[in-house]
């Protein structure tokens, strides 16, 4: 994560005189088509992503390495990936833009995939360094274009309950990822090298679905440009949601994010992003690592097998807040994000207390309610709050730069496990988590000013 920017797209036009039932059945179909591939292919990208967090249990025990590949060393390398994945979010979409979310994710994927490779056949720290910064960038690849892709498809009255049925690729990746890689290393196959090729061999059969199922628009998913009325209507809504810019839009590019820089409320939502993100990250890359040294006795699969309550309460948890602020808190976005993060400052304070106990019940039982408190937040403040207090014209200027914040404080994830203590660690997490309620809650009863397309 994940890290949520959904683009704003005008409402879809109606159907032209003479659209057919079927025309509708065909237009549904491929909105379910595209739903279902896109969500597939970010999903697929975890398959990479965690592959160097499942091979660090076997990397920290491989005796060729010590003093190479140590704890700090991996810890760098996070950082190395985290900080090329920031950059990467800021430039994806843009291109995105330019020639098509199919071609974007494609080099996506195929870097990816090479970067894996690569380190699934060496262990020097050089060739790794570099093999990361290359994942770091491919990666990034994945998430605002797949968004874009989504916005072409669904008209806007359907796509708040549609992406948050969505988003939940990211956690279920993270769910999923590391004990089928961990299965494949270190009971299969006996190598730590394995999480990294059996992952880019994941990754490479779903790239073969995205390129057979995938379409950018609708125009390109109809049989012909005009053999059917759904194919009218389509083109429509694509000519709509592609459109040229404005005029002015061409003169001042910039002008969004500036407009999104003067703004609090986007300032707050960045500053509780950045300060929030470090947790979740620290637990999705170190996750086997941390469990293993509460939990020595559980060997390699279990310690990464045991994470997987972070990650399932992760898939309920933008769902479940999501239906809370519409519901119970009637639209406000702060209030379940507050509360959240008040949940996950008492969890992550009492993680080295709780899990002293050396149960394995108890460890999989706090990991998910931290999953549940950390996914939450995650999901409110970088899509729904940001895209919300966006302006008319910047939501996806704002929902950007949200996500930029939280992957700077992710970098930070991926560091710190590798030169702090658990005690310190958890309680900066929890001391962190805490700050971000506090930023927050002067925002309880906020609302935007109008609400953004």
């Amino acid at each position: 994560m994940a890290d949520l920017a959904p683009q704003s797209v005008p409402h879809e036009p109606p159907l032209p005189p003479g659209s057919t039932r079927a025309a509708l059945r065909t237009a549904a179909r491929w909105r379910r088509q595209i739903f279902a591939v896109t969500w597939l292919a970010y999903a697929g990208f975890y398959f990479v992503r965690q592959a160097f967090a499942v091979a660090k249990l076997g990397i920290l025990d491989d005796p060729t390495l010590h003093g190479v590949l140590t704890e700090r060393v991996l810890g760098v390398l996070d950082a190395v990936y985290l900080a090329a994945y920031a950059v990467g979010q800021f430039l994806w979409g843009m291109w995105a833009d330019r020639f098509g979310p199919r071609v974007v994710v494609t080099v996506g994927m195929l870097g990816a995939i090479a970067a894996a490779c690569t380190m699934g056949v060496s262990s020097a720290l050089l060739v790794f360094g570099g093999a990361m910064v290359v994942q770091g960038l491919s990666q990034s690849a994945g998430w605002a274009p797949l968004c874009k892709n989504m916005g072409n498809f669904f008209p806007v009255h359907t796509r708040g309950r549609v992406l948050g049925l969505w988003s939940t690729n990211y956690a279920f990746g993270g769910l999923a990822a590391p004990p089928f890689l961990a299965w494949w290393a270190y009971q299969v196959l006996d190598s730590w090298h394995a999480a990294f090729l059996v992952g880019a061999a994941t990754l490479a059969v779903v790239l073969v679905v995205f390129l057979l199922f995938q379409r950018d628009a609708p125009p390109d998913a109809a049989p012909t440009a005009s053999k059917t009325a759904a194919s009218k209507a389509a083109a429509s809504t694509a000519a709509a949601s592609t459109s040229a810019p404005p005029a002015a839009a061409r003169r001042a590019p910039f002008a969004p994010y500036r407009a999104a820089l003067q703004d609090r409320m986007v300032l707050t939502l960045g500053a509780a992003y950045f300060l929030l993100k470090p947790a979740r990250y620290a637990i999705l890359l170190w996750g086997p690592v941390l469990v293993s040294e509460r939990l020595p006795a559980v060997g390699k699969v279990g310690a990464t097998v045991i994470p997987i309550s972070f990650g399932a309460a992760g898939v309920l948890a933008p769902m479940l807040i999501g239906w809370l602020s519409d519901t119970l808190f009637r639209s406000r976005r702060v209030p379940p994000c507050v509360l959240a993060l008040a949940v996950l400052t008492g969890a992550l304070a009492l993680f080295m207390p709780l899990t002293a106990t050396g149960s394995a019940v108890v460890m999989m039982a706090v990991l998910a309610v931290i999953g549940l408190a950390v996914y939450a937040a995650d999901a409110m403040i970088s899509c729904v709050a940001a895209v919300d207090f966006g302006s008319a014209g910047g939501a996806g200027t704002a929902a950007g730069l949200v996500n930029g914040c939280g992957s700077i404080g992710a970098v930070l994830g991926g560091l710190l496990p590798g030169f702090l203590s658990g005690t310190a660690l958890f309680h900066g997490f929890a001391g962190a988590a805490l700050v971000a309620g506090l930023l927050l809650l002067p925002h309880w009863n906020r609302r935007p000013a109008t609400p953004s397309s």
